[in-house]
């Protein structure tokens, strides 16, 4: 295994990202480096359906392979779609997970040059070349596996391309619910429990903030499954809070997001959507590191860690989930206050909401 690439030219470069929804956004800075780095080569990514939409109208990307486990559920159709995307002559393929999908679709590929981060032995033989992942903001630490290619981090962002369609729905989405400048989203839902700072919590932050601009409007977002504490925030907020008729989609969301003066929420997707549309984000951090935190004056989280945090556990071991509970919402006021002044002083907001 070698460290160091001599100068190569690949026609096709296929990255590896399968999930989740973040994870697959916090890659674009490395593909977007992989395709200034070989302007000449097509770009491909692998991925999980549920994660197209972040990767969508990227100019960087000539073919998202998606793989819908739904269709290939069947083992030998799986097998076969595998076989398919991995001879489809790539020159690079580039693997940010070593998941089994990935293994399969680099095991059956030919491609001269198979890169991943240093892998676990009994994974070696399925890799031609590895280098140790870098710790940092997670986007950084993902393109550092690209550094046998002469490539390396200098700040760039997580990027999502917006449609004219798709800013058209946001403005008119502004003026349905007569939201102008401030208004916040917030997204106050999380699979884990250790990740999710208390309904009632969210809800004393908005009316705090609203005391301070007493036109503020909280939109309240959500996923799937996730409409009764939506609900239930906007409950505890009053008319300060609104929750969307409908569930808005990535893009739908992400869009909205970009018209808004400051995103608010739990360590989850919505927190790097709102860097890459250029809105600032406040993060609650509860279990999760700040490896997850956009390293830009514009972004911050707040946290109130014991010892022996953060944890990055799904449940509590102390069964208190202090970290989370004992993080009062006066402590996220000053932060939330400080990048929504910053961010209304910029002369574009106010005729993005007008």
């Amino acid at each position: 295994m070698k460290n160091i690439l001599s100068p190569i030219h690949p026609k096709r470069i296929l990255v590896c990202q399968l999930r989740q929804i973040g994870d697959v956004l916090l890659s674009t800075p490395a593909i977007r480096l992989l395709a200034e780095r070989f302007p000449e080569a097509a770009v491909h990514v692998l991925t999980e359906k549920k994660c197209v939409p972040v990767l969508e109208n990227n100019p960087h990307i000539e073919r998202i392979r998606a793989i819908d486990k739904a269709a290939l559920s069947n083992p030998f159709k799986a097998l076969r779609f595998y076989a398919q995307v991995g001879r489809d002559d790539y020159d690079l393929i580039v693997d940010f997970q070593q998941l089994p999908r990935c293994k399969w679709v680099v095991l059956f590929s030919h491609a001269p040059i198979k890169l991943t981060y240093s892998p676990p032995w009994y994974n070696r033989p399925l890799y031609t070349h590895w280098m140790p992942m870098l710790n940092g903001y997670a986007a950084q630490s993902k393109a550092s596996v690209l550094r046998p290619l002469g490539i390396t981090w200098n700040g760039e962002r997580p990027e999502l391309f917006l449609t004219d369609g798709e800013k058209a729905f946001a403005e008119a989405f502004v003026r349905r619910y007569g939201l102008t400048a401030p208004f916040i989203t917030v997204d106050p839902s999380h699979q884990r429990e250790t990740r999710r700072w208390p309904e009632d919590h969210f809800a004393a932050l908005i009316r705090l903030l609203r005391d301070r601009y007493p036109t503020l409007r909280a939109v309240i977002v959500y996923g799937p499954g996730e409409l009764p504490q939506a609900q239930r925030v906007a409950e505890l907020a009053g008319d300060a809070a609104v929750v969307p008729d409908s569930m808005l989609s990535i893009r739908e969301m992400a869009a909205v997001q970009r018209l808004a003066t400051l995103h608010v929420g739990n360590c989850s997707a919505p927190r790097h959507l709102a860097v890459a549309v250029g809105t600032p984000s406040l993060t609650i951090q509860g279990a999760t590191s700040l490896g997850w935190l956009y390293p830009s004056p514009e972004h911050a989280s707040v946290y109130n860690w014991p010892k022996g945090c953060p944890c990055n556990e799904n449940t509590c071991r102390l069964r208190t989930l202090e970290c989370l509970v004992k993080l009062e919402p006066e402590k996220a006021l000053d932060v939330a206050v400080k990048l929504m002044e910053n961010r209304l002083r910029r002369p574009d907001l106010a005729s993005a909401t007008a």
